[in-house]
């Protein structure tokens, strides 16, 4: 029978009081199978926004993979996929509730707000541990291929406790967006940021990574970074990434942005090294100027007048101001890690 619960969570480590009559409980060591032997319970997380016109056809698709995966005994038959709804303004939690009521094995989670993806991920990610031994998060898109699936289950039964999915090909996304991705991951490598380059949120984890990912407290959450900062054992799988059927992504160069610039600031101090490191550059660059200007004079020449004085002044002015711009970026986020706000608030759940 389905619950409907309406409560609000801070996003820190859960509990689920009906942890279902399945065995998946606190303090279970994480197996590539399910207690006593049996196949793991799989749980697919899949957050949306706005996403009215493919959640029916997604719900769909991953509930036929789950079918066949539980015919050939890879996956225990309660598994189940799980849309989180991240404050979506159209009737995607409506098409939940429907899809709910017709097929026990779709589940959901509203929340109370849009909440980003990132923080979408690990509500459904903390509401499902206690439920399922492994979890794979996919897009409601279904531009990552979802029959790649199997092949995370068979690198979950070798013992990985983290799976990758990684783009093969992205033939069909636009050049700009391909130029933008390839120059985002290029860019968190040069600032230090460790990360599987071309993977996006498609992953496999286990119960034991969950937990551990748990303790992870930060309000600006880089959950790409966070993973390969457990250091658990993982494995990669490639997969095509397909045209999306329906709709616009929501994946847009500005949130992509925006991502690299948590992802950046989240894991790395490098930018404000090269602060530093420019300002000594400037430094030097000013003193020898002065020694320029004096020698000049002291040999009765005329130093340059209007430009080279104004265009230091500029160069300087603008230089400060990205360099502030910059440490307020941090400071930024200092003062959102100090208030400890919730980084979710749950509005309803459909189990």
């Amino acid at each position: 029978m389905s619950t409907i619960t309406n409560n609000a969570t801070t996003g820190a480590a859960e509990t689920a009081p009906d942890a279902t009559a399945r065995g998946v409980g606190a303090g279970r060591v994480t197996s590539p199978h399910g207690e006593d032997g049996r196949a793991p319970v799989l749980a697919v997380v899949v957050p949306c926004l706005n996403e009215e016109a493919v959640v029916a056809s997604t719900a769909a698709r991953l509930a036929e993979v789950l079918r066949r995966l539980a015919a050939a005994g890879k996956v225990d038959p309660a598994s189940f996929v799980y849309f989180v709804d991240d404050g979506s303004r159209d009737a995607t939690w409506v098409v939940v509730e429907g899809l709910h009521r017709a097929d026990p094995s779709v589940k959901g989670l509203k929340l109370a707000r849009n909440v980003g993806t990132q923080n979408a991920l690990l509500a459904g990610l903390l509401s499902v541990r206690e439920r399922a031994d492994c979890v794979v998060t996919i897009d409601a898109d279904l531009q990552q291929d979802e029959r790649v699936i199997e092949t995370f289950l068979e690198k979950f039964r070798e013992g990985a406790q983290i799976v990758y999915g990684v783009r093969r090909s992205r033939r069909a996304d636009s050049v700009v967006k391909r130029a933008a991705s390839s120059f985002f991951y290029n860019l968190m490598w040069l600032m230090g940021a460790r990360i599987i380059k071309h993977h996006s949120e498609y992953r496999l984890v286990s119960r034991k990574a969950i937990d551990a990912i748990s303790e992870y407290r930060e309000y600006n959450l880089f959950l790409r970074g966070i993973f390969v900062d457990i250091g658990y054992r993982s494995a990669v799988v490639q997969f095509d990434v397909r045209r999306r059927d329906t709709g616009r992504s929501k994946h847009t160069l500005g949130k992509l942005a925006a991502l690299a610039l948590d992802g950046i600031t989240s894991f790395s101090v490098v930018p404000l090294r090269l602060v530093t490191a420019a300002g000594a550059l400037i430094f030097l660059f000013s003193t020898a100027m002065t020694l320029f200007y004096l020698y000049e004079k002291l040999k009765g020449n005329t130093p340059p007048g209007w430009a080279g004085t104004v265009i230091p002044l500029y160069f300087l002015g603008g230089v400060q101001i990205m360099f502030l711009g910059l440490v307020g970026e941090y400071v930024g986020k200092i003062y959102k890690e100090v208030k400890a706000r919730p980084r979710y608030v749950k509005d309803e759940e459909l189990f």
